[in-house]
């Protein structure tokens, strides 16, 4: 009898292992942005850093697959539709999205920072040297108009130059392009006269004659600030605690991996990019002491506060660490 028990016992367990086996995923998709911000998760293309550490984890043979997305915008849509597992992007987006999802029966939260970085406001008009120059024959190209990053920086950056309520008086000069396009636009000399944008397309428009900068990014928001973060849908992180557990350690492994050897980082990026940058003016970025890559948050808390106040989003937090998956909490964030 105890022998049969004993069998029984034994049968159930293993099948317990292999419906918590099943549980797992055996696919997952990535988004990310034509931008230097998303080097680590280049990297972990490359070097196929989730595949490796998922079958560390008990997952093999974890199919991963990578898109390019324009903007936060499209990026929300795709994880709320399910074509995507993991979101990257600027932080409003997220913001928003957490938000909007917090206390339903899915909740979107960030699952890492990856950068910080600061954001340049370039223009081709020679007239506007601060915000209250623009008029209505200037557009803004920025990457998602109301909810990318620049957008927000932009608002925030009138509110301070131009008065409260005139934060949003920018936002009808703006329109939607991704990097490349927004460059191509600027530089066209067309109607587009300014671009909001991200390393390493803001460097390459200052290499050409007549482009110069108005608004730096760090400057707004008064230091250093995360520009790009992941995030996912709780959901997905409760059914899948492995695949999870491996991404972000595949971020971590990435990020140092870019932090050990700037040149080799350098390389890969124009390897993998293939966006007109060159070797010398990456690894300039990446050395620029302004240019982090971090897991660790920094200045979320003023997104928040900020798109609170403006009615943007429904809810506030206390804490940037509501905004995150537990993982990150033992960061030394703000």
């Amino acid at each position: 009898m105890l022998g049969r028990v004993l069998l029984v016992a034994a049968t159930l367990a293993a099948a317990a292992t292999v419906t918590a086996a099943h549980a797992e995923v055996d696919q997952v998709r990535i988004a990310r942005q034509p931008s230097l911000g998303h080097l680590p998760l280049m990297i972990m293309e490359e070097r196929k850093l989730l595949e490796k550490n998922a079958a560390e984890r008990g997952v093999p043979d974890l199919k991963v697959t990578y898109a390019t997305l324009a903007g936060g915008a499209a990026m929300n849509d795709a994880l709320l539709s399910g074509a995507i597992q993991f979101a990257a992007g600027g932080v409003p987006p997220l913001v928003l999205l957490w938000s909007k999802t917090a206390g339903s029966g899915n909740p979107v939260k960030a699952v890492t920072a990856m950068n910080s970085m600061p954001l340049l406001l370039n223009t081709t008009n020679p007239e506007v040297k601060s915000l209250k120059d623009f008029t209505s024959r200037d557009k803004i190209a920025l990457p998602a108009v109301k909810v990318s990053i620049q957008a927000m920086f932009l608002q925030m950056a009138a509110e301070k130059e131009l008065g409260p309520d005139r934060r949003n008086e920018l936002d009808k000069l703006t329109v939607t392009l991704s990097h490349p396009d927004g460059m191509a636009a600027l530089l066209s000399r067309n109607e587009v006269t300014a671009h909001f944008t991200a390393a390493p397309i803001q460097e390459l428009e200052l290499k050409q004659p007549g482009v110069r900068t108005v608004l730096n990014s760090f400057d707004v928001m008064g230091g250093p600030c995360t520009f790009n973060v992941i995030w996912a849908t709780s959901r997905f992180v409760e059914q899948n605690p492995k695949v999870y557990e491996a991404f972000v350690a595949s971020v971590e492994e990435a990020v140092g991996i870019i932090n050990a050897d700037k040149k080799a980082a350098a390389e890969a990026y124009v390897r993998l990019a293939k966006d007109s940058s060159d070797l010398a003016l990456i690894e300039q970025i990446l050395n620029d002491p302004q240019v982090t890559f971090t897991t660790t948050p920094q200045n979320i808390q003023k997104y928040v506060d900020f798109m609170a106040r403006t009615k943007a989003i429904g809810r506030s937090a206390e804490s940037w660490k509501e905004l995150f998956f537990d993982n990150a909490h033992s960061k030394q964030g703000g």
